[in-house]
């Protein structure tokens, strides 16, 4: 296992000024977490152990546990974030567990989840496949994950599509479509994701991938 202080993302860190633009973007896009976290909801058990990892501002996080009983944690490398994901748990009084730590090197016990979701992060983790390895450590048998992010093999188009599908202001869609091509670069293939799931131990058998305009969608089962 990795060191804990092994530096989790790539790039600028997202603190201060960033994080605060990013949760602002994000959060335009409320009504897609509540319909993720209803989806995911509909197919976990009463009091299922939830884990958002990489969980930024925290809106999936805070959906899922105004559904049901469920046991929700959330770990974020950004102290930032963390902040701000407790702060809108109390405003929006629900119980969530959000941590500070890092995705090569969770502070969990073995088998300990039932179902993990990273959206929109991993693509920024430093040592994706030992985060792909402590997810399935966390993982209880026959829980399952769920991995959605950019595609590698994008194009310009689909990325224009998809921010204007956003309907941000002028300046952000500029913003977002720069970064969105930068974030690109930083992303994985089909191809890859497949070779580090397998060697994560996550056979055929327990492995979908799925493509949409601008990402991919990975189902996993321990």
């Amino acid at each position: 296992m990795g060191s804990t202080n092994i530096k989790a993302y790539r790039g600028i860190g997202m603190e201060g000024f960033v994080a605060t633009w990013y949760a602002g973007i994000a959060r335009k896009s409320l009504e897609e977490y509540r319909v993720l976290a209803r989806t995911i909801a509909s197919r976990l058990e009463q009091r299922a152990h939830v884990l958002d990892l990489a969980p930024g501002p925290g809106y999936f996080a805070i959906e899922l546990a105004k559904l049901g009983p469920y046991r929700v944690t959330g770990l974020d490398i950004s102290r930032s974030f963390v902040a701000m994901a407790r702060a809108k748990a109390r405003d929006e009084a629900v119980n969530v567990d959000f941590r500070l730590g890092n995705a090569a090197a969770m502070p969990f016990e073995t088998d300990n989840f039932d179902f993990i979701l990273c959206r929109a992060a991993f693509k920024n983790f430093a040592q994706p496949q030992q985060a792909l390895h402590e997810m399935r450590r966390v993982l209880k048998p026959g829980g399952a994950a769920l991995i959605i992010d950019l595609r590698k093999d994008a194009t310009v188009g689909s990325i224009r599509q998809a921010v204007a599908q956003m309907e941000l202001s002028r300046i952000n869609a500029v913003l977002t479509r720069w970064i969105l091509r930068f974030l690109l670069k930083r992303a994985h293939t089909r191809d890859e994701l497949e070779q580090m799931v397998a060697q994560a131990g996550f056979g055929p058998a327990n492995t979908e991938i799925t493509e949409s305009l601008t990402g991919l969608e990975i189902r996993l089962r321990k």
